[in-house]
């Protein structure tokens, strides 16, 4: 049996501060320290996450943690490599630029022991703002530029078309066992702003007949920095977007490909009915950013 029930996982790259911060919001978990443990991956950075991880976990003795090197660039290979590192029967990701509840573990931790059934789970994913959001942003570009994940307040399987986020879900050991770990071709690797790497775990685990829970109080919040919210980092992160989603489709299959195609063609209908609406509501720029995100993502769904 492992020595620990519960491994928390984050992939770090480069946000030594951020780190500290999401570390931060552990001490003060619920869950009884002896039964679980946080499991970092240094994907291969180069300021200081490393020194002031070090430095924090002198100064927390009581924090079960410690760091790994992964020297494959990408945060699907490190969070493969946390997985390989950890020790516990279940297992819950996070991001290093998150603040989670002090009930966070425990929500896992009580769904696992009391729900046999339930193989996997995301939680809710709610913005961080470490600044004022821009006019432009609606509750859709916040939701690219987040990862907001709100889909209420009772614990219910995934609806179709919705799937946990990167940043806050959690499956048992067994699930990583019959299905394998995540795709190494998906998800950021340095300052490429590829994704799609937990849609498509998720697409691997349901396809497998997985019941996949949402778990409304296993919240954390997506620390959002100014730098996000500007045109550049926007237009951007939508491109890389539309990469994830052709490099994910194509690879799936043939009829996948074309599948989200004319998925973003019915996409491309409902941001434009939006759009105007906005412009009706006299709020043209938040329609604008939602037809450039169309827009990009478009483009780098067609290879562009």
């Amino acid at each position: 049996m492992p020595e620990k029930r519960l491994s928390l996982v984050i992939a770090t790259y480069n946000r030594g501060a951020k780190l500290c911060t999401t570390l931060d919001s552990l001490l003060v978990q619920t869950l009884p320290q002896e039964q679980w443990e946080v499991v970092v991956v240094n994907n291969n950075s180069t300021d200081d996450t490393a020194a002031r991880f070090a430095d924090y976990v002198v100064a927390h003795p009581q924090l079960d943690a410690r760091m790994v090197l992964e020297t494959e660039q990408g945060v699907s290979a490190a969070r493969n490599r946390g997985i390989a590192e950890s020790r516990g029967e279940y297992i819950v990701v996070i991001d290093d630029d998150e603040r989670v509840v002090p009930e966070f573990l425990e929500r896992y931790y009580s769904l696992f022991e009391s729900h046999p059934e339930v193989g996997a789970a995301g939680g809710r994913i709610l913005p961080g703002f470490e600044s004022v959001p821009p006019r432009w942003m609606s509750k859709y570009t916040e939701r690219t530029i987040a990862g907001t994940l709100d889909l209420g307040d009772r614990m219910r399987e995934f609806p179709e078309g919705k799937f946990f986020g990167g940043g806050n879900h959690g499956y048992r050991r067994a699930v990583v066992g019959r299905y394998g770990g995540y795709d190494t071709s998906l998800g950021r690797t340095g300052g490429v702003l590829l994704a799609g790497e937990e849609k498509e775990f998720y697409g691997r685990l349901r396809a497998g007949g997985e019941r996949i829970v949402y778990l409304p109080d296993a919240v954390i919040y997506h620390l959002v920095e100014p730098e996000r919210l500007t045109r550049g980092y926007f237009v951007k992160l939508c491109r890389n977007i539309g990469r994830s989603e052709r490099r994910r489709t194509r690879t799936a299959s043939r009829t996948a490909f074309a599948g989200r195609l004319a998925a973003e063609a019915v996409k491309w209908a409902g941001a434009s009915v939006l759009a105007l609406g906005f412009l009706l509501q006299g709020t043209p720029a938040k329609g604008g950013y939602l037809l450039i995100m169309r827009w990009q993502i478009t483009a780098g769904l067609l290879g562009a």
